[in-house]
């Protein structure tokens, strides 16, 4: 299909004098055409359409309908259906009421065709966009992230239904690419155990019985893979998505024992990070965060906060389940750059913030990223009568450590650790063998320690000292509003449910989450609807306020 370029973009007159008679007070579709204009043009999706063809809808409008489809939470099929029958869709798209729409399959069309250029970004980007000139977005200010599961689409499957489905998979797979071939290679009991999907049949309860049937399947995995890589397989069948799945899945689970296939044992497996869950959704992982545990991917939200415009927002990550938030805030802050909506003050939780990430955002950005630092895994941070790090005075020019009585280290030692240079500092023996506080500060022959380079090591310990106050306790209480922000995306959107399989199709629709959100709260800016409160419940809004004794502090909550 070829594009061709829509009209002028203005709303027909009739459309006009209809959607303003039908809604004398406006709907969320024509209160954001009338302040924001044309969201979307055909020209930013050109280079998704070939030059010749049978012309297709308007990719420009499409955008908006998919943005649309998300506000309400429409299947395709409603989707489409909108925009055929309702005025005020079609006053936000410009069309005509006597426009007959398009088929909903065009919809799923439309996102591959997102998908395969990575061009989810730019129905985001138009939004933000597009606020900016209104004055609704500026750059600098306050931001903060927070990241949260999404469930992959595919169901959740034990051991043996993986094992089984995958063989299954790869078996429906090559019976359509080669159906003489796999007449010829597969044996007679395939296709009593796997012609059907492995939930519609029963697996043993005794663990010896469930062992044979894993083993049973090994081997018959193992079969086929065997036949598929031998010289008189067809051509082809080698690189097919589901074989190649069926040959990770079997290097994963099994290994030869004697000539025996065998289910390798729970420390010969691979980690969670390459470990597939599913057959249908290769890029799929286990995650786990806190008491959470899911098979999926994570999706990172960030959004302003702090100011009279509305929290839009600004940037939106779509990882898999196993990537660390930790790795995630470089990426964050050159996707901000990019749009040139860094904040001034970053507010995230323990799992974003390390003394090398507030160093590299001033550095690298002119960030200050705010987070609370996770304390020290040394016994002595956790206890009031010993010495930590920082009661140590650090000469950095001279390189020497004295501790708290007043003796100086032996040993200065600058290694590599991975990704960071660490510094090794110890004292002697003998000074700390004769210390009178010596219980207090080690519990081995000497003291020994470890820390960054200065920046890092000043930076870490200032802000240990700084979360325990009550100015940076009220300062850090604005990150809590993103959770709001996930809140909206789960009952509005599905966020923590993917609608489609595979990094690519769930990251489109997480971008597209974030501007339905985008254009919810903006309709909500400019009807003046307040943000929800907190909800409290009636029993707890009964509570008594904690006594004051003795002018001691409050018990916190």
């Amino acid at each position: 299909m070829s594009m061709q370029p829509m009209g002028s973009g203005e709303i027909p007159a009739e459309t006009v004098r209809v959607a303003k008679a039908a809604f004398p007070k406006g709907s969320l579709a024509i209160r954001v055409r009338d302040e924001l204009g044309p969201l979307f043009t055909d020209a930013a999706f050109v280079d998704l359409f070939p030059a010749r063809g049978k012309p297709a809808w308007s990719p420009g409008r499409l955008a908006l309908v998919l943005v649309l489809q998300f506000v309400e939470g429409l299947t395709d099929r409603q989707a489409a259906e909108a925009v055929r029958a309702r005025i005020d869709v079609k006053y936000a798209l410009g069309l005509e009421l006597t426009d007959p729409g398009f088929d909903f399959s065009v919809l799923s069309e439309f996102r591959d065709r997102l998908v395969q250029a990575d061009a989810g970004l730019r129905v985001l980007d138009a939004i933000l966009s597009a606020a900016r000139d209104k004055g609704l977005l500026t750059g600098g200010g306050k931001a903060r992230t927070d990241s949260t599961h999404v469930l992959s689409s595919a169901r959740e499957l034990c051991w043996l239904e993986l094992v089984a489905e995958t063989l299954r998979a790869a078996l429906n797979a090559l019976a359509v690419a080669a159906p003489d071939w796999v007449v010829q290679v597969a044996e007679p009991n395939w296709f009593r155990h796997y012609a059907t999907r492995a939930e519609d049949s029963r697996f043993p309860k005794a663990r010896t019985k469930r062992t044979e049937v894993g083993q049973r399947i090994g081997r018959d995995g193992m079969r086929l893979l065997e036949a598929v890589f031998s010289p008189g397989a067809p051509s082809g069948l080698r690189a097919m998505p589901q074989v190649e799945v069926l040959r990770q899945v079997w290097l994963q689970h099994f290994h030869l024992v004697d000539g025996e296939v065998r289910r390798r044992a729970p420390k010969d497996r691979p980690p969670g990070v390459k470990r597939l869950v599913s057959p249908y959704d290769a890029e799929a992982r286990t995650g786990a965060k806190r008491d959470i545990y899911w098979d999926g991917y994570k999706v990172h939200l960030t959004e302003t906060c702090g100011s009279r415009t509305p929290n839009l927002i600004t940037h939106v990550a779509t990882t898999k389940a196993t990537v660390s938030d930790f790795d995630m805030v470089a990426a964050v802050h050159t996707g901000l750059a990019r749009r040139q909506l860094l904040p001034d003050e970053h507010l995230v939780d323990a799992g974003y913030v390390s003394a090398q990430h507030i160093v590299a955002a001033r550095r690298d950005h002119k960030v200050d990223l705010v987070g609370p630092m996770v304390p020290g895994p040394s016994w002595q941070g956790r206890t009031d009568s010993s010495f930590p790090a920082s009661a140590f005075t650090i000469d950095w020019e001279n390189r020497k450590v004295t501790c708290p009585g007043d003796k100086t280290s032996t040993r200065w030692a600058r290694e590599s650790a991975g990704d960071r240079i660490e510094i090794r500092v110890q004292f002697s023996t003998a000074d700390c063998g004769r210390c009178p506080v010596k219980d207090s500060c080690t519990r081995g022959p000497r003291r020994k320690l470890t820390f960054q380079d200065q920046d890092i090591h000043e930076v870490l310990h200032q802000r240990r000292a700084e979360q325990k106050t009550d100015e940076w306790k009220a300062r850090y209480q604005l990150r809590a509003g993103v959770e709001g922000t996930i809140s909206q995306g789960v009952g509005r959107c599905g966020l923590r449910r993917s609608r489609y399989r595979g990094l690519a199709k769930a990251s489109l629709q997480h971008q597209l989450t974030g501007a339905a959100i985008n254009l919810a709260r903006i309709d909500a800016h400019l009807t003046g609807a307040p943000l929800a409160p907190t909800r409290t419940s009636h029993f707890a809004a009964l509570r008594p306020a904690d006594p004051v004794i003795d002018g001691a502090e409050p018990a916190p909550d």
